[in-house]
């Protein structure tokens, strides 16, 4: 298995450093969270509550869902709708970590992120890959910085977009996400045991990149 595992908390930066990685590697990238996000969309649209655990599992039957790439890009496609542009608001980011501490949901997409595996080689990000998604992956990385700094990062980035923002509700969900993604009964956050930690608090994006790159590639060896 040609695969490298990022995993970490919301806001560490995984999907922009994963995107640049799978590039220098000539890897597919697979935003695992963008599946979740997916789920929590169509939660919401359908009017259940994201605490519902039995009214989520009630949905699964509704649901298709599935990654396609168009070009190089990473496209999430619910019941045949590409819903890319529908997925990146905080809304949907609350649904998301709701309905994947359901292991219904967990299980559900099992097998989507497995099948992209041996479809192809890839970068894979998410908060599971390592330790249930992808364990045999000869690289594992867990990339993670301080919530005040994941928290401002999050916070610059809606004011550039335009939209209001606070920087004490953004920690707050922040750590809110931290604590259900790390204290769930099934697929918990956390550093594999055959992980490599990678905090980037203290480091620019550029700087994290070039970190992960080259952790990434003394893990593959010969590979990269």
């Amino acid at each position: 298995m040609r695969a490298v595992a990022i995993d970490g908390p919301a806001g560490a930066g995984k999907s922009s450093i994963a995107r640049k990685l799978a590039l220098t590697l000539g890897f597919i990238y697979v935003d695992t969270g963008a599946l979740y996000r997916a789920i929590g969309l169509y939660t919401l649209r359908r009017g259940v509550q994201i605490r519902d655990k039995e009214g989520i599992i009630g949905l699964l039957k509704e649901i298709e869902v599935d990654i396609r790439y168009v070009g190089d890009e990473q496209h999430v496609f619910l019941n045949g709708e590409d819903v890319n542009g529908l997925i990146r608001t905080e809304e949907v980011s609350m649904a998301a970590s709701a309905v994947s501490a359901v292991p219904e949901v967990r299980a559900f997409l099992l097998e989507t992120q497995r099948g992209l595996a041996r479809r192809y080689s890839v970068v894979m990000d998410g908060r599971d890959i390592g330790t249930v998604i992808l364990p045999d992956a000869k690289c594992k990385i867990f990339l993670t910085a301080s919530p005040e700094v994941r928290a401002k990062r999050r916070y610059d980035q809606l004011l550039e977009k335009g939209q209001e923002a606070d920087y004490e509700a953004v920690l707050a969900d922040l750590k809110r996400r931290d604590y259900d993604d790390s204290h769930r009964e099934v697929a918990p956050l956390k550093l594999a045991e055959d992980g490599i930690e990678v905090d980037t608090s203290d480091l620019t994006l550029e700087e994290s990149i070039r970190t992960v790159i080259e952790t990434a590639k003394r893990c593959l060896g010969e590979e990269a």
